[in-house]
């Protein structure tokens, strides 16, 4: 993190613990509820557990649900262990549904039925409707709790509707208009109430048109739509288009860096894991990577079968050995960047399918300005160094010239077309990242290097 934000957590926990080891609990109370509850977890987080429970018995109920919340998995699962059944069920009315789910989606079966026999029947009910939607869905990450008006009320009943259950909703920037079989028709925000007069009627001042999505859509969907319109929040309505929740700004948010951080898990060849790095086992960890090591490792060996065939030339031209791992690294740094610029464009909805086409021509174009620009820059390497040293002649400066060319074109044609052919059969295009692309193309480059040598040497 940036050393301004380092610096100002420290001396928030310095103060805490100032507080703490001098027994004045009534500051201490009144610090955690003024500051933001991440930077009191962070505190939590770093003091031992029979400190941590007793300065989280002190907190407020809000501030403690808040906290809570914040709090990393394996502290909030120490914490339950120490809860009685009435303390849970305090803590769990008190959070937000989204945040009541995820805690379940992370403890183990017996925390969870414990969370589940400890909630109000309603809440237990609620919880069981948002679970009831697959993992990654954008039903999985939303809230029951939202505001929710009449088109036929007027502004005077909608702001006395927002005091009476705003406290209950997880945010009261955006209130949804529905009619009354809940269909979403459109909304309103604080600053539209605002201005209008007490008389005016919602119906006439609403925005319609609004930016949805459906409770089974991915849930990368709905951080993309959040991006695309600049939203805090993001209705999710069901087959019918009834309003059934909503997708705040800051889980549109952890739901993006979850996808970018299992886009980057892929492209490294690894599977993704839903747990920081130094809370993952070691054996989880060579789990997650083995397989693709595996599979690369395999398919690598297509390398090794192609240059076995080739072997009787190369003992003739044992000079065109030295070359061959500068054309492998330059087709597969080549292919690299053209799928990692595909793929990204691919997720954050810069391409579509359809642009397959679009995508090959510009990809072709740029391939053969680079490939003819470093096939250029290599003849003269050869020609100035190589030739002159004895090391090679003008015949292997062409060989090698002209096989960066089409190495460098073919490269950059299976990096952008790979990640779109995996996309079009329903795959991650993650997965045709820089280790699968580069493998691909060091075989395929080999063939094109000894098949011009054979043209142009005779080899």
């Amino acid at each position: 993190m940036p050393d301004t934000e380092k610096n100002y957590q420290e001396k928030i926990y310095d103060d805490f613990l100032s507080l703490l080891e001098q027994k004045q609990y009534g500051p201490l109370i009144r610090m955690a509820q003024q500051q933001h509850p991440i930077d009191i977890a962070a505190c939590l987080e770093l003091l031992d557990d029979d400190r941590r429970v007793a300065v989280f018995r002190m907190l407020q109920k809000d501030c403690a649900a808040e906290v809570f919340a914040e709090l990393d998995s394996d502290v909030q699962e120490m914490l339950i262990s120490t809860m009685t059944d009435r303390e849970l069920s305090g803590i769990i009315e008190e959070l937000f549904s989204d945040d009541a789910v995820t805690l379940l989606q992370e403890m183990p079966a017996n925390v969870v039925k414990r969370i589940m026999r400890s909630a109000k029947s309603e809440t237990r009910k609620e919880l069981n409707r948002l679970l009831d939607y697959p993992e990654d869905s954008a039903g999985s990450v939303m809230t029951g709790e939202f505001l929710e008006l009449h088109k036929n009320m007027t502004r005077a009943e909608a702001v006395a509707h927002i005091r009476k259950t705003g406290d209950n909703a997880e945010t009261v920037y955006v209130a949804y208009v529905t009619d009354a079989q809940r269909h979403l028709e459109g909304s309103v925000t604080l600053g539209d109430l605002l201005f209008a007069e007490d008389q005016d009627v919602i119906e006439n001042f609403m925005s319609r048109g609004v930016p949805c999505v459906m409770t089974h859509d991915d849930r990368e969907t709905v951080s993309l739509t959040v991006s695309k319109y600049d939203l805090v929040v993001l209705p999710v309505v069901d087959k019918e288009n009834r309003l059934v929740g909503v997708v705040t700004f800051d889980d549109a948010m952890d739901v993006m860096e979850e996808e970018v951080t299992e886009d980057i898990e892929k492209m490294a060849a690894i599977l993704p894991s839903d747990k920081p790095y130094l809370k993952d086992s070691v054996f989880e960890i060579f789990r997650r990577r083995i397989p693709w090591l595996l599979v690369l490792m395999l398919s690598a060996t297509v390398t090794g079968a192609i240059i076995t065939h080739y072997e009787t030339a190369l003992g003739g031209w044992v000079i065109l050995t030295a070359f061959m791992p500068m054309i492998m690294g330059t087709g597969g740094n080549a292919g690299g960047q053209s799928s990692m610029t595909v793929i990204r464009s691919l997720s954050v909805g810069d391409i579509e399918l359809r642009d397959a086409g679009r995508v090959l021509w510009k990809e072709t174009r740029v391939a053969l300005l680079c490939g003819i620009i470093m096939g250029i820059a290599t003849f003269v390497k050869v020609f100035l160094i190589d030739l002159h040293m004895n090391v090679a002649s003008l015949p292997v400066a062409a060989v090698i010239s002209l096989t960066l060319v089409v190495t460098v074109v073919m490269a950059k044609i299976v990096g952008s077309m790979l990640p779109i052919a995996v996309k079009r059969i329903g795959l991650d295009p993650a997965v045709m990242a820089s280790p699968f692309v580069t493998t691909i193309v060091d075989a395929l480059s080999l063939v094109v290097y000894f098949e011009i040598a054979s043209a142009l040497l005779g080899v």
